[in-house]
């Protein structure tokens, strides 16, 4: 491929939540991510990456060479089956003999018919013909879990329903409890990275990949909507592009370059507006273009 990408990037996404549960703990009884020892409000990179993958599919609909290979109800080992009837595999045990790049091929398949795995590398070891697999795929773009600005208020509120499940129990009450977990405001920041070297020696991960990626991420929560979430948005993205394929300085320097600041009047924050977004210039070197969206 032509376009495949030659600079690397780093980002940072802020996104907030208002009333709702963004990445619920299912070993703590579905309450909000938190770390325990800080109290700041945690995302994992697995639930960000769903959103991703969720907003691709949706705009997509499985458009050749976007297909998503991580989705809901499709095993794994369906999707690996593709490849070898692409590749007219019959003999996996002879392949591997007559053509040492077999492995090869199989992983380009992948790569060129799956969104997710071009961009994010997959684990594809399970489908396995004569010791022939898809392969494991590091993709060139990695996201870390997202962490709150500041520590977290989470909310047990109870809710009642009119609608009794049984008849037995409509002879004893009239309505039957329930409870949500929320968050009443919180602003999330997660740094991410876009390996341009991955991309072109493993999956090919182009300059149109890359603005889906964008596009994908401002509105991963305008699809997803649902009454435990709440409220949520992406306010802000900010990407650093290198000039360069091993890039210019180290990734830490660019994300110690944004500072999100609660507003010292403020006690509470209940909204993006309670903040401030600072952008160190200074900090940043002169060949990194620096782009914001919103």
């Amino acid at each position: 491929m032509s376009n495949i990408i030659s600079n690397r990037y780093e980002f940072v996404v802020l996104f907030d939540v208002e009333n709702g549960n963004p990445n619920g703990d299912p070993d703590a009884g579905n309450l909000p991510r938190i770390d325990p020892e800080s109290g700041y409000g945690l995302v994992t990179d697995v639930c960000l990456k769903r959103k991703i993958r969720n907003y691709i599919e949706t705009v997509k609909e499985d458009t050749e060479g976007y297909g998503i290979y991580i989705k809901e109800d499709i095993p794994l080992n369906s999707s690996d089956k593709k490849a070898y009837e692409y590749l007219k595999i019959h003999d996996a045990k002879d392949l591997k003999k007559n053509d040492p790049e077999a492995d090869l091929k199989i992983r380009d398949f992948m790569c060129k018919n799956f969104y997710d795995i071009r961009t994010f590398g997959a684990v594809m070891t399970t489908f396995v013909k004569a010791k022939l697999n898809c392969g494991q795929i590091r993709g060139p773009v990695q996201l870390g879990f997202a962490r709150s600005i500041d520590p977290i208020d989470s909310q047990e509120v109870t809710i009642t329903r009119i609608a009794i499940t049984t008849e037995e129990d409509l002879a004893k009450k009239s309505t039957e409890m329930g409870r949500k977990m929320i968050v009443p405001y919180a602003l999330y920041r997660v740094e991410g990275y876009v390996s341009a070297n991955l991309a072109r020696k493993t999956t090919g991960f182009s300059e149109d990949d890359l603005e889906l990626l964008w596009e994908a991420i401002l509105n991963m929560f305008e699809h997803d909507h649902s009454a435990a979430r709440g409220k949520m948005a992406v306010r802000e993205l900010i990407i650093f592009k290198h000039s360069k394929e091993l890039g210019d300085c180290q990734a830490y320097k660019l994300f110690d370059a944004v500072e999100v600041k609660k507003k010292e009047d403020v006690i509470y924050p209940r909204q993006y507006q309670d903040y401030t977004v600072t952008l160190h210039k200074d900090q940043i070197p002169e060949t990194i273009e620096v782009s914001r969206r919103a």
